[in-house]
């Protein structure tokens, strides 16, 4: 599984000011990303906004970033449809596209036992013709435990995992049952505050939303760390949080995520979930804080405002940069 492995991007997908894929862009964008040194693309994940997307739209959008990597890079594919026959439809159209794995949420919506989760799965496995990456995200969807993974792998068409839990115990004891009998079994974190920590323990990359934003930094912290110069991976792997803090927790997601890339000089346009109007000043401020990250990091300029001076506490500075943000914003608006 050599082919799944390092930072793959689930990439965000632009859109025009009525809400239509913006198809040009999307191109652009994953040359930049491929360009910056991803290892693979992952489109319709989560920081994708699959759910807000059409079946259709869906189809389109791993077609396109399909054609575009034109095999310069594997495409993981997001393939959770809302039932198994659907989702194993899609396996065959994104198999059909070029694709090299598709990435497959357990169920979601509804709280489903294990064994319900297997045998869901264990229809899947046995009916598609592309290989499976087990998408493991508690706080969305049914969550997939150690012992139904353990049972899973014994398919031959279950290659890989992605967990986004954030619980280092638990990615441990899925390497110490998996490993032993499927070494080449892939596992990807999804989470970037245990990127580092899970490469040293024998995980294979990450699918993580900030190298949407700063790829070449995630490349840079990925092969620091697996060529074992783990003082300087260590260094990055905390400056990583404070960019990972703001895109996530400080708006609902993923409009952080949007505002972060935007950041890098790409037209993402609104998203498909309305704001409303403290939430587009709220956003606004959070431009210029995430600006102020990415300036910091050195991929970008300041905003011509400027930045607050930066004191070393990362809590401290974010919300400052957020206040001073959010009063520029409302004295461009006339409020104050």
């Amino acid at each position: 599984m050599t082919d799944l492995k390092g930072i793959f991007t689930p990439n965000m997908v632009p859109l025009h000011s009525d809400g239509r894929i913006n198809e040009g862009e999307l191109r652009r964008y994953v040359d930049w990303l491929i360009d910056h040194g991803v290892h693979g693309l992952y489109p319709n994940g989560s920081s994708g906004e699959f759910l807000r997307f059409t079946a259709e739209e869906r189809r389109l959008i791993v077609q396109v970033v399909c054609e575009q990597a034109a095999g310069r890079v594997p495409v993981l594919a997001g393939a959770a449809e809302a039932n198994v026959s659907e989702t194993i439809r899609a396996c065959e159209t994104y198999h059909g596209y070029g694709a090299r794995a598709v990435a497959i949420v357990s169920p979601f919506y509804y709280k489903l036992s294990p064994e319900s989760v297997y045998a869901y799965f264990k229809q899947i496995a046995q009916n598609t013709p592309i290989d499976v990456t087990l998408y493991n995200i508690p706080m969305f969807a049914s969550p997939i435990d150690v012992p139904t993974i353990r049972r899973l792998v014994e398919f031959p068409r279950v290659v890989a995992m992605k967990d986004s839990s954030g619980d280092i115990s638990f990615m441990l004891r899925v390497l110490a049952a998996v490993k032993p009998v499927r070494p080449e079994f892939a596992f990807l974190s999804g989470w970037e505050a245990a990127l580092v920590p899970m490469l040293v323990m024998g995980a294979d990359g990450g699918t993580n939303a900030t190298s949407g934003v700063v790829p070449e930094f995630m490349r840079a912290l990925y092969d620091l760390t697996v060529n074992n110069q783990l003082d300087e991976a260590r260094t990055l792997q905390l400056r990583l949080l404070e960019l990972f803090d703001a895109i996530v927790y400080a708006a609902d997601f993923p409009e952080g995520l949007r505002a972060a890339v935007e950041c890098r000089g790409f037209d993402m346009g609104p998203g498909r979930q309305p704001l409303s109007d403290t939430q587009q000043i709220d956003r606004a401020a959070l431009q210029r804080v995430l600006q102020c990250i990415i300036a910091d990091f050195g991929y970008t300029d300041a905003p011509t405002e400027g930045c607050p001076p930066r004191t070393g506490d990362t809590t401290r500075d974010r919300v400052a940069q957020i206040a001073q943000g959010v009063i520029e914003e409302l004295k461009g608006r006339g409020v104050i």
